[in-house]
């Protein structure tokens, strides 16, 4: 099943829809105490999930009526996460390509909840503070219960479903800093989207593909199949030192292919508009503006 934060042109505040061959069903049409968003839809657990389920195939059986998806507006497809965290140079081809080096244990670290942004939206920054922006396409997987000490072969068990990211980074920040989260974290830096996909659809998430599409131009196109590390062994390292809370999303790090490793190098300029796909989950557009 697949989910989607939504409104109609113009309005403010999102609403939770499921969405059904690219039609909207607002939740709060159908439903008495509806989910006010993915978080609350989470943390009402597997049952939660079933009544949702079953509310929208009732109201599709009865045909009810939907909205199509392209006359709405999308905003980011986790909102309230308990947590937003972030793996680094888990590709080797993209460690390799920026000189980094694959550590015995994992690079982690977080995003700040302020870059989350949807499908379509417009990502904004100065031209004094960083003329290096960089996109990178990832795999985002979205923790259903809290995970603590999980071993790495019931770690799935604890996925609620996954998401398109884009990881879009301040490269010349991030290379004179000592830590990541500053440059990948401007407001609109983590746009997510334009769904969430329920676990239960993707069989295996080390077998999705990914494409970067930069103003009609692929440059990146990988499978999730070459990360370092698996999301089932993420998970598991990180519940080792402390419980992942449900609603947490985790951003799976990127393939090769980024602007910065480029001769001649390519950023996300003004105007730009980049699309990050993955086979199964949908594609995230992201328009560019430099003010």
């Amino acid at each position: 099943m697949k989910f989607a934060h939504l409104r109609v042109e113009g309005q403010s505040t999102p609403r939770l829809a499921a969405v059904i061959a690219e039609h909207a069903i607002f939740l709060d049409d159908h439903m008495q105490q509806p989910p006010r968003d993915l978080q609350d839809l989470i943390e009402r657990g597997a049952d939660g999930l079933a009544e949702v389920r079953e509310i929208v195939d009732r109201a599709i059986d009865a045909g009810a009526e939907t909205t199509p998806v392209a006359d709405l507006r999308h905003s980011s497809a986790v909102l309230r996460p308990a947590q937003v965290i972030a793996i680094g140079a888990n590709y080797a081809a993209h460690a390799s390509e920026l000189k980094l080096r694959s550590e015995t244990a994992m690079t982690i670290f977080s995003l700040w909840p302020n870059s989350l942004s949807g499908h379509g939206a417009t990502t904004t920054w100065p031209d004094d503070l960083t003329t290096q922006v960089d996109y990178e396409a990832e795999l985002g997987v979205i923790i259903g219960r809290p995970a603590r000490g999980v071993h790495v072969r019931d770690a799935l068990d604890y996925v609620w479903g996954y998401t398109v990211v884009n990881d879009i980074t301040a490269r010349d920040l991030q290379f004179s800093e000592a830590q990541w989260s500053r440059c990948k974290s401007f407001d609109g830096f983590t746009p997510t989207g334009p769904v969430v996909v329920t676990a239960d659809e993707i069989a295996d998430p080390q077998d999705l593909w990914l494409t970067t599409n930069l103003d009609g131009r692929i440059l990146q196109d990988a499978s999730t199949g070459e990360m370092v590390r698996g999301v089932a062994e993420i998970i598991s390292y990180l519940s080792r030192s402390a419980t992942i809370p449900a609603g947490t999303l985790i951003s799976t790090g990127s393939p090769g292919g980024a602007g910065y490793s480029r001769n001649p190098q390519v950023f996300l300029r003004d105007g730009s508009t980049v699309t990050v796909s993955i086979g199964g989950i949908g594609s995230l557009t992201t328009h560019c503006r430099v003010v």
